[in-house]
């Protein structure tokens, strides 16, 4: 549902620097999030292809996994995920159960190799393969695409041109789309990109170098220096929640907005941050989450005793 709404956050925002956001936990009422957007020219290209089944890999519980299952039935295809361990809690279990009540077969793998063995080999089986994230050059031109939006809503007065846009470095898909369209549209906004995961060093080359490939020669240099990474708010690793990510948890629901744990409380929490150090006069918060209810997705899934009893022991 394009375009997103942004929206200003008067309570959070101070007279020295104002905090906005990009409403992308609304791109779809059955489940949102900017995995949405990358899965749209994905699921499309896939069906060009004349694929029936798709693969794709993330850990147990993942947002990018069910949001895989939920439009890739859609589309009329099969999904298939290879799901690594991941700290339990209540909302990985039910995303897992939500996934499987999509039609998504989960296969536990123990480790990040193993998993890619398994995704090399059925996509030479012919299936149709997706990487960790949905991040590659062609998923990330649509948030290229979300910027010429944003940028069209700077125009019309929608809110003013944002210094700094602040979201979570997972995959680096949606931070590579980012930062690439700024430079494209014309936009001088920069990116903060929070990690949320181990190994940062090979996140954030990713996200740099699929920066790299959705601009001009020209542009390359200047696209890198849109790009911050910022690795102080991740703690003591993927999943884990920190006493600032729980803190930005609160403030946001303050405002009407839902965070997890895992990706935007610690990005939030950084934003929260740069707003209380001023410098940037506007700093837009660019909510890559779900703002979708679970319960919907959650009456055709299986109760977690039925789920693989392999696929449990993931969520350590």
């Amino acid at each position: 549902m394009y375009p997103t709404p942004v929206a200003y956050l008067a309570p959070l925002s101070t007279a020295e620097s104002t905090l906005w956001v990009k409403r992308d936990d609304l791109t779809n009422p059955v489940y949102g999030g900017s995995k949405v957007r990358k899965l749209e020219p994905l699921l499309s290209d896939a069906k060009q292809r004349g694929a029936v089944r798709v693969v794709t890999v993330g850990t147990v519980g993942s947002h990018h996994v069910l949001a895989t299952g939920v439009f890739g039935r859609l589309a009329g295809l099969e999904v298939e995920a290879v799901v690594l361990p991941r700290p339990h809690s209540p909302h990985v279990i039910e995303t897992a159960r939500a996934s499987v009540g999509q039609g998504v077969t989960l296969v536990p793998a123990s480790s990040y190799t193993e998993a890619l063995r398994h995704l090399s080999a059925r996509t030479d089986e012919g299936c149709y393969p997706i990487p960790a994230g949905g991040s590659n050059r062609l998923s990330s031109t649509a948030l290229v695409a979300a910027v010429y939006e944003l940028a069209a809503q700077v125009r019309a007065g929608v809110l003013p041109e944002p210094e700094l846009i602040v979201l979570p470095l997972g995959s680096g898909g949606t931070v590579a789309g980012l930062a690439a369209g700024l430079v494209r549209t014309g936009l001088r906004s920069r990116v903060l990109a929070v990690a949320v995961a181990e190994p940062v060093k090979v996140f954030a080359h990713k996200a740099r170098a699929l920066a790299r490939e959705l601009v001009d020669h020209s542009l390359r240099a200047g696209v890198l220096a849109r790009i911050e990474i910022e690795r102080r708010y991740l703690g003591e690793g993927y999943g884990q929640p920190t006493r600032a990510s729980e803190h930005a948890t609160r403030v946001a629901a303050d405002v009407g907005l839902t965070l997890d744990a895992t990706y935007t409380a610690k990005a939030f929490a950084a934003a929260l941050d740069r707003i209380a150090l001023g410098n940037e006069a506007r700093v837009l918060f660019w909510h890559t989450f779900s703002g979708a209810p679970l319960s919907p997705l959650l009456l055709s899934a299986p109760p977690e005793s039925e789920l693989d009893p392999r696929v449990r022991r993931l969520a350590l």
